[in-house]
């Protein structure tokens, strides 16, 4: 694999008529990111590597690519964390996040600007976009009007290979874990593998394990797989902790939009104490009580979608029980 060096020029990150430029470490043919592609990976330091993850957005980088510093600072691209890199830091310190789903086939502008304000206020972590079933075309809108709206990171949650939006953060390459459909294991993966890795954005491969929520879910019939029962604990463990040791960088715990039984505390319990990795759980989450107690019980991320889009003044609630869980000592 080649790998490109950006050195960003300290004395011209305060002057926004300079120009910045990378240098490949070998010389063509050279694949990898543009320079622009590794700036919206965050690049934080003076000087610092970057693996190449696939073809730029824009130019192909050369020896001498140029870039504007004005450009960058104006939409602060050197100066976030990768998504993944704080969803770490954020469990290694024990601070819980939360993340609303939305659906592009349920919402408008004007939805998005009252979500987005709201979300704001509530102090959102995150934004998930997609969807197991997602009928129009609109994909790449919702994400821009998000992302107009405010600077909560968006990411992308694909239920099918063509739901991939280069104007988003970040995007959770999900394996279904938990199901025996080879399609959603491995199959759509090798799909979609060229699209994902052009599109610049963060991949986070993200092991999938779907839990019985009570009722029959959109997820489970376009997967068309069992999900884990709610009381086999030590199935929905030994599924995470394979996920983990095959390279998945977390886990995501869902009982399914709309469920009418969320997944249970102790067997979120059960999970989060044998994985190393962030832990993610959604699905029929639907009062603050719900999401503080996943919390407690281990999970680092809570996804709401249904309750939100249901009642949208509950969302200040549940942001608040969220970030209110007891920090790590």
């Amino acid at each position: 694999m080649h790998r490109i060096r950006a050195i960003i020029l300290k004395e011209n990150l305060g002057n926004p008529g300079k120009i910045v430029y990378a240098r490949t470490e070998k010389r063509l043919p050279y694949h990898g990111p543009s320079l622009f592609t590794l700036a919206r990976r965050r690049l934080r330091k003076p000087e610092q590597e970057a693996s190449s993850a696939g073809v730029g957005l824009f130019e192909p980088a050369t020896p001498q690519t140029q870039i504007n510093v004005a450009f960058l600072q104006q939409h602060e691209l050197l100066m976030k964390e990768p998504i993944y890199a704080s969803l770490l830091a954020n469990k290694k310190k024990g601070v819980k996040s939360i993340a609303v789903l939305v659906d592009p086939d349920k919402v408008d502008s004007r939805k998005i600007r009252e979500l987005t304000e709201r979300s704001m206020e509530a102090r959102v972590d995150y934004f998930l976009v997609g969807g197991s079933l997602v009928v129009s075309n609109r994909l790449d809108q919702v994400v821009q009007d998000i992302k107009g709206d405010c600077e909560i990171p968006v990411i992308l949650f694909p239920g099918t290979p063509s739901q991939v939006s280069r104007f988003a953060d970040g995007l959770l390459y999900l394996s279904l874990i938990s199901g025996r459909n080879p399609e959603l294991l491995i199959g759509q993966h090798v799909i979609s593998a060229p699209l994902v890795r052009q599109s610049g954005l963060e991949i986070i491969s993200t092991g999938y394990i779907l839990v019985d929520g009570g009722a029959p879910t959109t997820v489970s019939y376009i997967s068309n797989a069992s999900p884990v029962p709610a009381d086999k604990n030590e199935i929905a463990v030994c599924t995470a902790m394979a996920g983990e040791m095959l390279g998945m960088k977390q886990i995501y715990m869902d009982a399914g939009s709309g469920a009418k039984r969320p997944i249970a505390e102790d067997m979120i319990a059960s999970v989060a104490a044998c994985i190393d990795i962030p832990l993610i759980t959604g699905g029929g989450i639907k009062d603050p009580e719900k999401a503080y107690r996943n919390c407690r019980a281990g999970a680092d991320l809570i996804v709401i979608g249904t309750a939100i889009e249901q009642n949208l003044s509950l969302l200040r609630e549940m942001a608040d029980a969220v970030h209110s869980a007891p920090v790590k000592a």
